[in-house]
């Protein structure tokens, strides 16, 4: 080992000061701590980073001070000065990097989790992980790749095994920071602990590790969760207070190019977000057969009458749907920094910035929201299964909806119907939905447009009948069911966003990762400015009106007359009726008991590790596709 690997070596969390090119030794693999660079780090900097370092080392004079207020006004001249404020398109290629590998991650399952609920005597655990490597970034701001895992409700011992594929780690290795967390809607989500995993060093015949059992650390944990676990634990001899993670990782072989971009190959997964209370507010009305039954072909008129009858109910609906990588090098875009207090919310600096930055990822966290309605399911990969799942969470060209999309670095694309009656548009739609983020691949909105016939068109303006713009052409919506073949359908899809300005020239690499993700549906990519895209989408508004499922006024309807579960009845109940005096936090609950010993023995049987209700997995995220 060099002089300069010996040095690097000390900048890791470990003892390792040996060669660390034996990556088949048992010490490849450890846990360290939260906080240490991912492996082979030090040796790298980001592309931005190593760009104009040589005019760094010179010398330069000392640096005048200034006030905030002097920066901000500077900051002003400057975006006033430029013809065109920073952002939007930006053309810094993918860092050059050898040929990396494809590893396989799986999340088995967790043990000795505290608990989360005090009132079920359980948890509802769900781990988030964030992979860091050694690998160079376009830009420092570019965020590490990270995978949820789905939620395993009223579990003390949660068994997940799922998958998480990824191309292009390097030779250097990863860290890998799981992120345990009880869900708990509507408060904040519950921290049980974390496990970071350091591996040293990747080749084809790193043997990797399975079913490895590595501690949660509890120092980051709620602090009110291993409380509990203390008292409930103090009846019992031996008993842990550690929770334990159980993952494997498996090396599948080199990558395929671009080297250089790390990117999730799969699995293709979505989430569906319901937010009841939201559709409450705003009046959004869904109809309950919008997921319709899986069938062969178009429904005979008799079931689609029997649809017809069938309730509705009020709510908001989000959509996040993994895309197969890579995502094009191309499209890469910055947020436009048109006025400087925009470039404070996305960097979160001073007082106004970070108070603008936290409104916005809370409300991220509303729209996109995890409770025990969420959805959740898998699909097969660039298949007529992923693009006819892509039109059940569209709606197909039922109700004349228009979609604000946002497609990730990563490749997860989130979208929501949008429309001046949804309150969403007050504050900037595309920021929300890419949760601030300063880099993403793409934005904009996109519809649903149905052929008369099958035949996949790509042609923006096709030779046959279409809906929209004509309102009927039979065969389906606004009269009958949609049909389920993708290629009756096109995605009419579009740049349309003021906050990250995507350029049109990109349009073609969009079209290209949607058409290779959802085989048999047309695609057309299409600037905002096209005149007659605009037309089809004013048209869209006004069919809307007519055949679309909005209605206003709805907080003083019964419980009874809409479809929801009677958890969320109870729930929207209990915080209208209750309001902020009359809800009783899960803190001050367990802060109750512990005032009260005696009432500790009761909650023992309950809480005690391998009792039916810390072993009852009483039903994950739904997934009512059943796919798997």
């Amino acid at each position: 080992m060099s002089s300069n690997q010996q040095r690097d070596a000390t900048q890791v969390p470990s003892d390792h000061t040996n060669d660390i090119n034996d990556i088949n030794e048992a010490s490849n693999v450890e846990q360290g701590s939260d906080d240490g660079a991912p492996p082979g780090q030090a040796r790298h900097q980001s592309h931005s980073e190593s760009h104009g370092q040589h005019e760094r080392d010179q010398p330069s004079p000392p640096p005048r001070s200034h006030t905030i207020k002097d920066r901000f006004k500077d900051q002003t001249h400057k975006i006033k000065t430029k013809a065109k404020p920073p952002g939007g398109f930006d053309p810094t290629p993918i860092p050059d990097a050898p040929p990396g590998y494809t590893v396989k991650f799986t999340f088995h399952r967790a043990e000795n989790l505290p608990v989360g609920d005090i009132t079920t005597g359980a948890s509802d655990p769900f781990i988030t992980a964030t992979l860091s490597t050694s690998l160079p970034k376009r830009h420092k701001e570019d965020p590490d790749l990270v995978f949820r895992t789905r939620t395993i409700r009223r579990s003390l011992e949660p068994v997940w095994e799922e998958e998480w594929i990824v191309a292009n780690v390097p030779s250097s290795g990863f860290k890998l920071k799981c992120r345990l967390y009880d869900e708990d809607w509507p408060d904040h989500n519950d921290r049980l602990g974390n496990a970071t995993i350091y591996v040293y060093g990747l080749n084809d015949t790193w043997p990797g590790f399975s079913n490895k059992m590595f501690e949660v650390k509890k120092r980051v944990g709620s602090k009110r969760a291993y409380l509990l676990k203390a008292a409930t634990t103090a009846f019992q001899s031996g008993a842990s207070m550690s929770p334990r993670l159980y993952l494997s990782t498996t090396v599948l072989g080199k990558s395929d190019p671009p080297h250089g971009q790390i990117y999730t190959v799969g699995p293709t997964y979505y989430f569906k977000h319901f937010s009841p209370m939201i559709g409450r507010l705003a009046g959004v009305k869904v109809s309950n057969h919008d997921d319709h039954e899986d069938h062969d072909g178009p429904p005979d008129e008799e079931q689609h009458k029997h649809t017809e009858k069938k309730t509705q109910k009020y709510d908001f609906q989000a959509t996040e749907i993994q895309l197969a990588g890579p995502v094009p090098a191309k499209l890469y875009h910055r947020y436009v920094e048109f006025r400087p207090i925009i470039g404070l919310l996305f960097r979160g600096t001073g007082l106004r910035g970070r108070l603008l930055n936290k409104a916005l990822h809370h409300q991220h966290g509303r729209i996109y929201n995890f409770d025990k309605s969420t959805e959740w399911g898998t699909f097969k990969p660039c298949s007529e299964e992923a693009s006819l799942q892509f039109l059940k969470m569209a709606h197909f060209d039922e109700g004349a909806r228009l979609f604000t999309y946002v497609i990730t670095l990563d490749g997860l694309m989130r979208f929501t119907e949008t429309g001046k009656e949804f309150g969403i548009d007050l504050l900037s739609k595309h920021t929300m939905h890419s949760d601030a983020h300063i880099y993403i691949a793409c934005s904009g909105e996109f519809l649903i447009r149905r052929l008369k016939k099958a035949k996949a068109s790509k042609d923006a303006n096709p030779d046959q009948p279409t809906h929209p713009p004509d309102g009927e052409i039979g065969g389906g919506p606004p009269k009958e069911a949609p049909p389920r073949k993708p290629q009756y359908y096109q995605l009419i899809i579009d740049n349309d966003s003021g906050t990250y300005r995507p350029d049109k020239s990109v349009l073609p690499q969009l079209r290209e990762l949607l058409e290779r993700n959802f085989p048999g549906l047309g695609i057309v990519a299409v600037a905002c400015d096209d005149e007659e895209h605009q037309k089809l989408k004013e048209n869209q508004r006004k069919l809307k009106k007519k055949e679309g499922t909005n209605v206003r006024m709805v907080l003083n309807r019964s419980p009874s007359s809409t479809s929801f579960s009677s958890d969320d009845i109870s729930d929207l109940e209990d915080m209208e009726r209750a309001g902020d005096e009359g809800r009783i936090s899960k803190k001050e609950r367990v802060l109750n008991y512990i005032e009260e010993p005696r009432r500790l023995k009761e909650l023992r049987d309950t809480l005690r590790p391998g009792s039916s209700s810390s072993r009852a997995n009483g039903g994950s995220t739904s997934n009512p596709s059943g796919t798997a």
